[in-house]
């Protein structure tokens, strides 16, 4: 059950509700092509993986891709959907100079998945439930490159035939910050099923997105779609401006009319690309050269046993063993890096100490060098005895600053070899501390006087003594027998 506050919006007369639904296309990952066997390689020079069927030669027939209809099944599976075992495949006409065919086989009335539904968590701890209206597969269309020649359009044939998944939600999303959510938890679902690499910059993901608005608890207004959006935030600001737009035309007396339109990324804003066809325009009937696809249930079964824990269940479990939400959605938002995490769990360190350690550090330090957790240059087992020897208190927080730096260009050096060997060992010997600490008073009689009056000048104490030992002193130590010194209370 959904728990968003409403997020409306204002226009001059009054508050306008956003209704958004989003159609995705992502492609399935497999080696070969929905009904052909030409590579599905991404880079490769144009035309050079083009098959005659996909190049649609007379007489060529399609032959179903077994690897792209159990990949839909998985993907419906995840989405906790129903897998219809009897689906039809149907041409969809219309004409397009990188479509060869002047069709592209799709499902359309029984598509291969059914209803479904998918749960996004919003900031502040709001959660959506939105639903799938339908999972169906069809083939990719070619590429038309309008740049390579002043007066010609070329056409790149290698997309054509790649099988597409198309996933479809039912109108249930309320804001721009609902469909950015939506566009990432199932790009994250797919990328933990390994149905979908997601990369949406090389297209293997991209989304059409309907947006339309009305008065809160009226009814649906006249929705435009806009067309292939390819990242998450671009989707996010591609609904703001969309439904700004929509507002101002209405309330301006005007009416909108129901188009397709393309999001311009770098002005922010959208622009109309042609009128929005119905289904009945694209005179849909079911290929006469492929017989309707039969699932064996046994077969469906065995898939689902073969699932992975998927995000949810995951997050679920993080938060069982301590960790807060915010740190269990950060964590298992991609694969990688709850498994990363779990690495670190295996190999001895404590969950919450881990998360905090890979939330506030590590994944800044990566975010700041322009590296993702493939790139690293730190293992996780590496990272997990930097946490083990601070909650031990072997180092200190500063220290293990220090020793991630030295490993981060060092790959091959092992956090523990080089605390030993640079002497960074934490100083918990209360004899030392106090020798330090008498060496501080002794050097700021003044500050001590001033402390008197100013009872937080005991943090500055605090780190004259670690500057003293080197950054190495027990903090805890350091407060407690400071304290204790110099006769601060605690309300102090």
């Amino acid at each position: 059950m959904s728990t968003r506050k409403a997020r409306p919006i204002n226009g001059a007369t009054g508050p306008w509700e956003i209704v958004i639904g989003m159609e995705v296309h992502a492609q399935v990952a497999s080696n070969a092509k929905l009904f052909s066997g030409a590579s599905t390689k991404f880079g490769a020079e144009p035309n050079a993986n083009v098959s005659l069927v996909d190049a649609a030669m007379p007489g060529m027939l399609p032959v179903i891709n077994r690897v792209a209809v159990e990949q839909a099944v998985r993907t419906g599976l995840g989405l906790k959907a129903q897998i219809n075992l009897s689906s039809v495949f149907d041409r969809k006409n219309y004409f397009y100079p990188d479509l060869p065919a002047g069709y592209q086989i799709s499902q359309y009335k029984q598509p291969i998945v059914g209803e479904g539904e998918l749960v996004i968590d919003l900031e502040g701890g709001d959660s959506v439930h939105v639903g799938i209206e339908r999972l169906h597969l069809e083939q990719d269309a070619g590429k038309s490159l309008h740049d390579q020649h002043p007066d010609y359009t070329y056409v790149d044939l290698n997309r054509a035939g790649v099988a597409l998944m198309e996933i479809v939600s039912k109108p249930d999303m309320r804001s721009a910050e609902e469909a950015a959510g939506f566009l990432h938890k199932l790009r994250s679902i797919l990328r933990y099923l390994g149905t979908c690499d997601g990369n949406m910059e090389e297209g293997s993901m991209r989304a059409d997105v309907n947006v339309s608005v009305r008065r809160p608890g009226e009814a649906l207004g006249t929705r435009c779609e806009i067309k292939n959006v390819n990242s998450v935030r671009f989707v996010g600001q591609a609904v703001e401006y969309e439904a700004r737009r929509q507002v101002d035309v209405i309330e301006a007396g005007g009416t909108i009319r129901q188009e397709t339109r393309l999001f311009d990324a770098r002005l922010g804003e959208t622009r109309p690309m042609r009128s929005k066809e119905e289904a009945h325009d694209y005179r849909y009937f079911p290929d006469p050269d492929l017989m309707p696809l039969v699932l064996d249930q046994a077969r469906v079964d065995e898939i689902a046993a073969t699932l992975p824990e998927l995000p949810d269940e995951k997050k679920t479990r993080f938060i069982a063993s301590g960790l807060s939400a915010y740190d269990a959605g950060v964590l298992v938002a991609e694969r990688e890096t709850a498994d990363y995490f779990e690495e670190m769990i295996a190999t001895g360190a404590e969950a919450k100490a881990s998360a905090n350690w890979l939330i506030n550090e590590y994944f800044g330090r990566l975010n700041r060098e322009g590296l993702t957790l493939a790139d690293a240059p730190v293992s996780a087992r590496a990272n997990s005895q930097i946490v083990q020897m601070v909650t031990s208190n072997l180092i200190s927080g500063k220290i293990a600053k220090d020793v991630l730096d030295i490993v981060w260009h060092e790959r091959d050096a092992d956090p523990m070899v080089v605390v030993e060997a640079r002497g960074l060992r934490q100083v918990n010997d209360e004899g030392a501390i106090i020798t330090a600490i008498e060496a501080v008073i002794a050097a700021n009689p003044q500050k001590v006087e001033e402390l008197k009056a100013k009872p937080k000048l005991a943090g500055w104490f605090v780190g004259q003594v670690m500057k003293q030992t080197g950054g190495k002193a027990n903090p805890q130590s350091v407060n407690a027998i400071l304290k204790k010194r110099l006769d601060i209370s605690d309300e102090g």
